[in-house]
């Protein structure tokens, strides 16, 4: 690797770029699944066709049902969209860093899991540092 693959500035902006999103779509993500989700669905009654009942945890029509309803409403919408930044950004950032095509996939699919996105964040920020000869752990 030559000098100038080790300071690529756009590499090192790709990245920054790319950990941003994946922070902020793996927050939402985390949100909507384990907080608005649940608050929406937990009733008791069937949800989504798949499952015949839900834990009763949450009164119809509650303040948290509400709750959850504007969560999964408004932050999926939200999280639907910036979701295709993410894939953007991470594309970008995999071009640049001429990842193979196994390693780019399984980083943009690891976004689609709720914490499990923050490992493959870690792992393509360790790759592309390591790539850029700065030290693997900070």
């Amino acid at each position: 690797m030559d000098d100038d693959e080790r300071t690529d500035p756009g590499l090192n902006s790709a990245l920054t770029r790319y950990r941003f999103m994946a922070t902020v779509v793996g927050v939402l993500l985390i949100v909507l699944c384990l907080v608005g989700v649940p608050l929406a669905n937990f009733d008791g009654s069937g949800m989504w066709g798949i499952f015949g009942s839900t834990p009763d945890l949450f009164a119809a029509g509650s303040g948290a049902q509400e709750l959850g309803n504007a969560i999964t409403e408004y932050l999926g919408v939200a999280h639907g969209w910036l979701y295709m930044i993410f894939l953007i950004m991470a594309f970008l950032l995999a071009r640049r860093a001429e990842w193979d095509l196994q390693f780019t996939l399984v980083t943009l699919l690891c976004g689609t899991i709720p914490i499990v996105s923050f490992w493959a964040e870690r792992r393509a920020t360790e790759r592309v540092r390591a790539q850029l000869g700065e030290p693997v752990g900070s």
